[in-house]
């Protein structure tokens, strides 16, 4: 098992920046892949950014390249979602979840491959 609890989310204005953590408990963090989706209000929940177990390889949805960005901390078992620019369209619930991966570089980016959830955080942007 892997427990995932998500802070850093609030209430902020467009063009300002904003940083999500996703710290995790239990099973080796280190070998696991991470990633982010949000759940926008009224809509299903979609992909944000992931990130292999080694940290060498991640993916943005296209949404937010150039904007967002994922890293990950093993030593201290945390993943980041470092967000700037933010538009009201970015206002969601954003949840962190994780997958045990054999690869190194492995990403993945559909939300059913994903086997722990966090609780999700509230990120309101105001126009």
């Amino acid at each position: 098992q892997v427990q995932l609890v998500e802070s850093g989310g609030g209430l902020v204005q467009a063009g300002d920046s904003l940083r999500l953590s996703c710290a995790a408990s239990g099973r080796t963090f280190s070998t696991h892949a991470m990633a982010w989706f949000r759940q926008p209000p009224g809509k299903e929940r979609e992909f944000v950014a992931a990130i292999s177990w080694s940290g060498v390889r991640s993916y943005s949805a296209d949404s937010v390249k150039g904007r967002f960005t994922i890293s990950r901390d093993n030593a201290k078992s945390t993943v980041y979602l470092q967000m700037h620019s933010l538009k009201p369209e970015d206002t969601a619930v954003y949840y962190c979840a994780a997958k045990g991966a054999r690869s190194p570089i492995q990403v993945n980016i559909e939300e059913y491959e994903y086997d722990y959830w966090g609780q999700g955080t509230q990120v309101t942007v105001s126009s």
